[in-house]
């Protein structure tokens, strides 16, 4: 296709998927079953992250894992006490455990009691983050950058800092002492060339705001036009169909890659395409 008529066929799949029957089938679904920002951001990072497989086995775990939370996430993991914790003994998905589990509670515990809002979480130093309760450790060991791609020329300061952001978080996610080795793989970074797409997906749940009643744009400090598009198997697949990738493999870079021609279509706002990309591959087999 020629670039207009391009953009015009994108625009129309995201006018077609980016509304609030979207949600029902999706894991965004959770978040939305809360109003409480502080229950959107732990509800939501949790149906980002136990996000494999099929989706309605995705919903129903999530379901079954804030009801043990009582459905009142924040409080739980402000409040909790060890009968509390018992609770959640046993839950699994994939290869997410209980072991899992109880460091992410632990890290939410730590992190609401002294932040407001999971946002901080991913505003690396020198992005009007607070440091001071962080160990020197975990500050020095902090890698701002991961790759050559995130110095590409076209994406100007865009991708440095979406990259510094997701870099950070991991190291700030595990700053906590004897966290459990085998929880690592449950979160991603640039550093580990990741697509992370489960984390882009999230930030574009919190950081997007539109009209349509589907992402939530609940944060201030990331905007729209900082995030990268989630690359899972179906927005890679239809992209390169539609000639968006051109590298060979599905890494860090290649999310990069998909942004930057994405941005052509809308330099506010491009991870709006996610709706078109995901949907042709989903609902329409593209």
């Amino acid at each position: 296709m020629e670039f207009l008529e391009l953009k015009d066929f994108l625009d129309m799949k995201v006018e077609q998927y980016n509304r609030p029957n979207f949600i029902q089938n999706d894991p965004i679904c959770i978040p939305h079953q809360f109003s409480k920002k502080q229950d959107i951001e732990i509800a939501a990072f949790f149906a980002a992250i136990l996000a494999w497989g099929q989706r309605k086995t995705i919903i129903n775990k999530c379901n079954e894992l804030f009801a043990r939370m009582d459905n009142d996430p924040y409080n739980f993991m402000l409040h909790h006490n060890d009968s509390d914790l018992k609770r959640l003994l046993g839950f699994k998905h994939r290869t997410f455990n209980d072991t899992d589990l109880l460091y992410f509670v632990s890290f939410f515990h730590q992190h609401y009691q002294q932040f407001d809002s999971l946002e901080a979480a991913f505003l690396a130093p020198g992005d009007t983050f607070q440091t001071d309760f962080l160990s020197d450790q975990v500050i020095g060991n902090y890698a701002g950058y991961a790759s050559s791609s995130c110095m590409l020329p076209e994406l100007g300061q865009q991708s440095p800092k979406i990259e510094r952001s997701l870099n950070y978080f991991r190291s700030y996610f595990f700053s906590l002492p004897d966290y459990p080795r085998r929880t690592i793989k449950h979160v991603s970074s640039p550093m580990q060339k990741s697509t992370c797409k489960r984390l882009n997906m999230f930030l574009r749940w919190m950081v997007r705001k539109d009209n349509k009643g589907v992402d939530f744009g609940v944060w201030n400090t990331l905007k729209p036009a900082d995030l990268i598009c989630p690359c899972d198997v179906h927005v890679d697949r239809v992209a390169r169909k539609l000639g968006l990738i051109e590298r060979k493999q599905t890494d860090w870079r290649t999310a990069v890659e998909l942004t930057v021609k994405l941005q052509e279509f809308d330099p506010v706002d491009p991870v709006k395409y996610d709706f078109a990309l995901f949907g042709l591959g989903v609902e329409e087999k593209f």
